[in-house]
């Protein structure tokens, strides 16, 4: 099974994909109107409309914040603790589960490892029961995951990073697979490159992704301006662990590549009987 991953409404009905993921809101913080034939994605901890929102930037232990403009971010996220945001991004979850039923929820999770140090973190985490910090985390993440499931009455998706390794998801996001899978009803895995020229590492990924989750998971490759003869051997290979393969964002490249991986299966050659 194939899909598609789109800003772009009108390719979510293109024939050639079983299913359709639109993004209502994404880490510019540009939101757009749920749809009704689609799973639709709300980007939840990234946002880089909380610019210069010191009270809503997560920060280390040294007060640097997570911000796109330093080293190892893409883009600036929020602290999961901030309660209006909080409250609006389960706004816009149901809002999107209104539309169709089903959701995807995007960049959920502390930064990485070392944050959140703000004073609200820290009072909260005093204030809590746990002694150790990324048990705290993880029940942070936890609690919200458990509230969007219950305004979500379809399919829950959530996107894991690409690190299947045992405890490396809570040491850097936050997220106890274990703990949150009871809500999910499937994972998707961005395993992107630029060009897909080898393929191993992607069957390390997807294969490491296959032992630790029991919920299933669909794989999301990267389609924009990448070969089709290499997007087709990614496909492959993803094809192999995932419930389904995803193309990102190219929809036109990710079609001919569907369109020549059916060509090709019409045109195999049959031995036997004359």
């Amino acid at each position: 099974m194939y899909g598609v991953v789109t800003r772009n409404e009108e390719e979510l009905s293109w024939s050639e994909f079983d299913r359709g993921f639109y993004e209502v809101k994404d880490v510019t913080g540009r939101a757009a109107e749920p749809v009704a034939d689609a799973v639709n994605m709300v980007s939840c901890f990234a946002d880089n409309a909380v610019e210069g929102e010191d009270d809503m930037v997560p920060v280390d232990d040294e007060g640097l914040q997570a911000t796109r403009d330093r080293e190892y971010f893409d883009w600036t996220y929020v602290c999961p603790t901030h309660d209006r945001y909080r409250e609006g991004l389960l706004e816009a979850i149901e809002d999107a589960a209104g539309a169709s039923g089903d959701v995807r929820l995007d960049d959920v999770g502390f930064p990485r490892d070392e944050y959140c140090h703000c004073d609200r973190c820290e009072r909260r985490f005093a204030e809590s029961d746990y002694e150790d910090r990324s048990e705290w985390r993880d029940a942070v993440m936890t609690e919200f995951v458990a509230d969007a499931r219950e305004r979500v009455p379809g399919d829950l998706y959530l996107t894991l990073y690409p690190d299947p390794y045992p405890g490396h998801l809570s040491r850097r996001s936050g997220l106890d697979v274990a703990a949150i899978e009871e809500y999910v009803d499937e994972f998707v895995v961005p395993l992107y490159d630029m060009a897909y020229t080898t393929t191993y590492w992607l069957e390390v990924l997807a294969s490491g992704f296959a032992d630790l989750l029991s919920t299933p998971f669909s794989v999301e490759l990267y389609a924009v301006d990448v070969d089709v003869d290499d997007l087709i051997d990614a496909a492959e290979v993803a094809d192999e662990y995932g419930e389904s393969v995803l193309f990102g964002y190219d929809a036109s490249n990710a079609r001919a590549a569907l369109r020549r991986m059916t060509a090709d299966a019409r045109d195999g050659k049959q031995f036997g009987p004359e």
